[in-house]
């Protein structure tokens, strides 16, 4: 069957479109991207912008027009954590239903971390053993470990690279009080979050999507244009290496940098604090990219529950 999976992200609006079957691996037909940033534009009293209801609302419309052009058979469209922690996330997915017909369902960060995972033990298959999986997005990171396709263990907390630029650092290159300050706070909110986690072991470390992806192609990984097969990993000690770089450089600098794109790299300092502190936490001195993750997850997970639909 095509299917179309629609992903409203914090940073970004991802529509991907794959031929999949149960049993076998999904293969992209199609991927659209669409940076809103909507992490960054909740207001104060929690409501999402008005300004940016509209404009994901104008992308919306133009996702449909290419499910139509796919001929997809079915859309499974859901929304991570700007929507969720929005105070008017009700209101809003009434008004994407109305005017766009998508009824766009909302992942609570334990869901987000379960698919995930789900998506990590399907890439490396039983021999990887006990993982731990790690994905910082824009509003969250979640952290599962287990040894099943279902984890024992899944975690959220907001510490998403784009939440933690916005509420901590004012300019390009943040002064050292602004870093000392986002440092502690993702030290103490790990430690609250997370500490239960430590006392269960596991036997491959794996980190997903685009956040630890871009800082592993800093560290030295292969570009994506090698294909997804390459082996790839994100280790401490470059993160230890790139992190005081990276604080002294402006967004435009940051761009340059191999593997960084144009609408991360605000995001770029704040994320690889996170990833780093995060190593730390659960004692990694290396973590391996998984080129799957939670749409994949969303994805196996609708083939599971309804193979006879796939064939």
């Amino acid at each position: 069957m095509r299917m179309g999976v629609l992903d409203v992200g914090s940073n970004t609006v991802h529509l991907l479109i794959v031929d999949a079957h149960a049993g076998a691996a999904p293969i992209p037909a199609m991927s659209q991207k669409y940076e809103l940033r909507l992490a960054e534009q909740l207001k104060n009293d929690g409501d999402l912008k008005k300004s940016s209801v509209k404009t994901l609302i104008e992308v919306l419309h133009e996702c449909n027009k290419f499910i139509e052009e796919h001929n997809c058979d079915e859309l499974l469209a859901f929304a991570t954590s700007a929507i969720r922690e929005s105070k008017n996330s009700d209101s809003i997915l009434e008004k994407i239903k109305t005017e766009t017909g998508i009824d766009l369902q909302v992942l609570d960060g334990e869901h987000e971390a379960i698919l995930t995972f789900l998506a990590v033990r399907r890439w490396f298959g039983w021999s990887s053993g006990r993982l731990l999986v790690a994905d910082i997005g824009g509003g969250s990171l979640e952290v599962a470990i287990g040894a099943d396709e279902h984890p024992e263990l899944a975690m959220s907390s907001p510490l998403g690279a784009g939440r933690l630029t916005r509420d901590f650092f004012t300019t390009e290159t943040p002064s050292a009080d602004e870093i000392k300050s986002l440092r502690k706070h993702v030290k103490k909110t790990l430690e609250t979050d997370f500490s239960h986690l430590l006392k269960n072991e596991f036997e491959h470390a794996v980190a997903t999507s685009k956040t630890f992806k871009q800082l592993a192609r800093l560290g030295g990984a292969a570009p994506s244009s090698e294909g997804q097969r390459v082996q790839r990993e994100l280790t401490l000690d470059g993160l230890n290496k790139w992190v005081p770089k990276i604080a002294e450089m402006d967004y435009a600098q940051r761009a340059q940098l191999p593997g960084i794109s144009v609408g991360r790299a605000d995001q770029l300092l704040a994320g690889a604090i996170v990833a780093q502190e995060t190593m730390e936490f659960f004692n990694l001195n290396s973590l391996e990219i998984c080129p799957w993750a939670l749409r994949e997850g969303i994805i196996l997970r609708r083939l599971d529950w309804f193979p006879d639909d796939a064939e």
